[in-house]
């Protein structure tokens, strides 16, 4: 071989170095293991002569046969070598790193932990609400023993004998219906009967509604009633809700045929002083000038007929066969004597102590919830 050829980019490595003048030659124990490495024994020398070219080619072939069998076990950076770890002896104990699917925790993505307090704020609410509820039970406690002595005070009331109602104590009436029941007698007739007699001015009869009564559509009949005195000197006005009429009996021509639709003369009225309901926002105003009201207002009604705004509705017995037959006449069906007091606070006070267990309950199960491992580890790295 010329070792005067010069050397170039493209000539293989062993070519170069025998042109360059240096002597290659393999260990032979260590061909394996060093071709695995791609390491080569390389010596200089100035006098030896040069390797012919068959002699590279021969070394080369043997280069690329060690490199693609190699040596087992026989080289530290070898990559097999290092993914086949010796399994520990029989009687110690397996290290994480054994297994060859061990990944450490520096390899896995970061994550935000909070090391120091156990709980946030949130426990604060939380043992709030508890708290809340259990004092708002007990508050109901009270409200239910107010209740039931209301409600006993009304019953007694209610089943005395009607309170006579006349001229003279039409004033405290009058307090009575606007909401004043300090003085002038206007307590006297919370959930009291009264009766009156007087003269009903059908004339200036009133209907209210459509209303409903066991999905029958009629109407309220509501009429001017003025009442006298004892000695028959005195007179005042008021107004009385009679009863409920069905739609085919507005007509007054109708109920004068049958004795109680239209009554004359003097009549003894039996009820009770109440407030009506009020307009709600779906209800349409009253049109007095076309005779239609659609809800009951007082003020309106004893201005349109010169009464005073006291609102009477008249009660009855109930009696099954008397109502069938005052419907098919037109007589108006007024509603019995009964307190209309709802004293649902029973269904509170259960509400409000059973949610303050439920919430108790939560409460304990969040405080004695064990910590996550990560947070665990976390707080221990903390203290190295």
């Amino acid at each position: 071989m010329n070792a005067t050829i010069p050397q170039r980019l493209w000539q293989p490595a062993v070519r170069r170095l025998a042109c360059a003048g240096v002597k290659v030659a393999p260990a032979p124990s260590t061909l394996a293991s060093t071709a695995s490495a791609g390491m080569f024994r390389l010596s200089l020398t100035t006098s030896a002569p040069l390797a012919c070219r068959q002699c590279l080619r021969e070394w080369s072939s043997t280069s690329r046969r060690a490199i693609q069998k190699p040596a087992t076990g026989s080289s530290s950076f070898s990559t097999t070598a290092a993914r086949r770890r010796p399994r520990p002896p029989p009687g110690e104990p397996v290290q994480p790193a054994d297994d060859p699917n061990f990944t450490s925790i520096l390899d896995n993505p970061p994550e935000l932990v909070r090391s120091g307090r156990k709980h946030g704020p949130g426990i604060i609410i939380l043992a709030l609400i508890p708290i809340a509820a259990f004092a708002l039970g007990t508050w109901q406690v009270f409200r239910l023993r107010w209740k039931t002595d209301l409600l006993a005070k009304c019953e007694d009331r209610i089943v005395r004998s009607p309170f006579p109602l006349d001229p003279e104590n039409v004033a405290a009436a009058v307090a009575h219906s606007r909401g004043d029941t300090e003085g002038n007698g206007a307590s006297d007739f919370d959930y009291r009967r009264i009766v009156a007699f007087g003269t009903f001015r059908h004339e200036q009869e009133m209907l209210v509604g459509p209303r409903i009564r066991e999905g029958a559509a009629g109407y309220l009949v509501i009429t001017p009633f003025e009442i006298v005195s004892r000695d028959g000197k005195e007179t005042a006005t008021i107004l009385v809700n009679r009863g409920w009429i069905s739609r085919e009996q507005r007509s007054q021509r109708l109920r004068a045929r049958y004795a109680g639709g239209l009554p004359r003369g003097l009549v003894r009225v039996e009820g009770m002083l109440r407030a009506p309901w009020k307009r709600n926002f779906f209800t349409p105003e009253n049109r007095p000038d076309k005779g239609e009201f659609y809800f009951p207002d007082v003020n309106e009604m004893a201005a349109l007929t010169n009464s005073l705004p006291v609102w009477v509705e008249a009660t009855m017995e109930p009696d099954l066969l008397q109502v069938y037959d005052m419907e098919l006449k037109g007589i108006p069906l007024s509603k019995p004597a009964e307190v209309n007091l709802r004293n649902n606070h029973a269904q509170y006070i259960f509400t409000w102590y059973s949610l303050s267990l439920a919430t108790s309950i939560m409460l304990w199960m969040v405080a004695k919830k064990p910590q996550a491992d990560i947070t665990k580890r976390v707080r221990l790295s903390k203290n190295w």
